[in-house]
């Protein structure tokens, strides 16, 4: 009897020794989510390390683990032949698996060499990764989301800054303008005068245009909206472009969506942003590649995409692509407006701006526009 009592005081010690190492298992996944200084590979890697010492013959254990083909597993794996696994899924999609192995053999135990609450541990243990990934991309989303409320608050203020130098600048240019060509009218100038005049001249067009893209780019420029096909602004505005494409070594294709809706937009604002985003792709092309324009439908609007081949952007230069007077092109060779003047028609139309670009590979600029129907008849 007293062996029996014995027998059985050690099975219970040893059930009690198991769910000690499951819970300090679990313990530990948690603590390894909560620390928000490691980025999910990290926590994956540390989640895995800490499994082979929560199963019962810990010596011959190995875990792995499977996320979106990325593979973590734990010091001196071994692919044993004894497996256990579950899924891991995330946000209701199956994401990869967790998978334990026993090398060598190792006594049987219920229905195996696993223990049924190991069966139950590493379902848990799945289910919790599923959360570790959830929370971080969830809070990887408000930071991108944060982010661009940052920007969008930014570019407004700067939008406010450019539309009152803007309202400063243009009287004064005005006169300067009406002036200088009033004098070009009268007769007997030296021809250094007359030299001169036409300096001043020019120089205030190239002032009053950067004035007119500066209040583009404010939305304070007046709107004339119509009925338009979007796919004949391309093709307009292509043709603009048509000496300038032939020049360089770029192949150009449109791929134009048939039968699209049309838009309420104003059609030469629409040709501005094609031109100054074929321009910006041209631009970034110097010894050739390819350009492709395609127009397309979306839920409520249509779209508008520019793809280059050209040298493509880093991270700083896209966080300030759409700041005024912000150039990566040598002096003389840009205002910096372009871009900045596409982001006020583009929002100014109640439309968005997407853009992707990787150094080395290429941009792609994405407009979207509400369709005619949802679009408000404001400016």
């Amino acid at each position: 009897m007293e062996a029996i009592e014995a027998g059985g005081d050690r099975a219970v010690e040893r059930a009690l020794k198991e769910r000690v190492k499951e819970l300090t298992c679990l313990y530990g996944i948690a603590q390894v989510a909560e620390r928000r200084t490691l980025e999910l590979g990290q926590k994956l890697q540390a989640i895995t390390n800490l499994l082979p010492a929560a199963w019962q013959f810990s010596e011959l254990c190995s875990a792995r683990l499977t996320l979106d083909g990325e593979t973590f597993a734990s010091p001196a794996f071994l692919e044993g032949a004894h497996r256990q696994a579950a899924d891991v899924t995330s946000a209701g999609r199956p994401r990869g698996w967790v998978e334990v192995f026993y090398r060598g053999d190792p006594p049987v135990a219920d229905e195996g060499p696993f223990l049924a609450e190991e069966r139950s541990l590493i379902r848990e243990v799945a289910r919790q990764v599923g959360l570790v990934v959830e929370a971080h991309e969830a809070e990887r989303a408000g930071a991108q989301m944060a982010e661009k409320l940052r920007r969008a608050d930014r570019l407004a203020l700067v939008g406010q800054l450019a539309a009152g130098v803007a309202h400063e600048l243009n009287e004064p240019l005005v006169a300067i303008l009406g002036y200088a060509e009033l004098i070009q009218q009268s007769f007997g100038l030296p021809d250094r005068t007359a030299r001169d005049l036409a300096g001043i001249v020019k120089a205030s067009l190239h002032a009053r245009e950067v004035v007119r893209k500066l209040l583009l780019f404010a939305r304070q420029a007046p709107v004339e909206k119509s009925s338009v096909d979007l796919n004949q602004v391309v093709r307009d505005a292509l043709l603009m472009l048509e000496t300038r494409l032939r020049q360089g070594d770029v192949k150009t294709v449109f791929k134009a969506a048939p039968e699209l809706p049309r838009l309420l937009a104003d059609a030469s604002q629409l040709q501005q942003v094609v031109l100054n985003l074929c321009v910006n792709a041209l631009q970034a092309m110097p010894d050739g590649g390819a350009l492709e324009i395609r127009t397309g439908r979306r839920d409520g609007g249509l779209t508008l995409a520019v793809s280059d081949t050209g040298r493509g952007m880093n991270e700083v230069v896209l966080h300030q692509l759409f700041t005024p007077f912000f150039t990566t092109k040598g002096v003389g060779q840009g205002t910096g407006l372009g871009l900045s003047v596409v982001h006020g028609i583009v929002t100014g139309h109640g439309g968005s701006l997407h853009v992707e670009s990787t150094p080395g590979q290429g941009t792609r600029f994405e407009v979207f526009l509400p369709s005619e129907t949802t679009a408000g008849t404001g400016s």
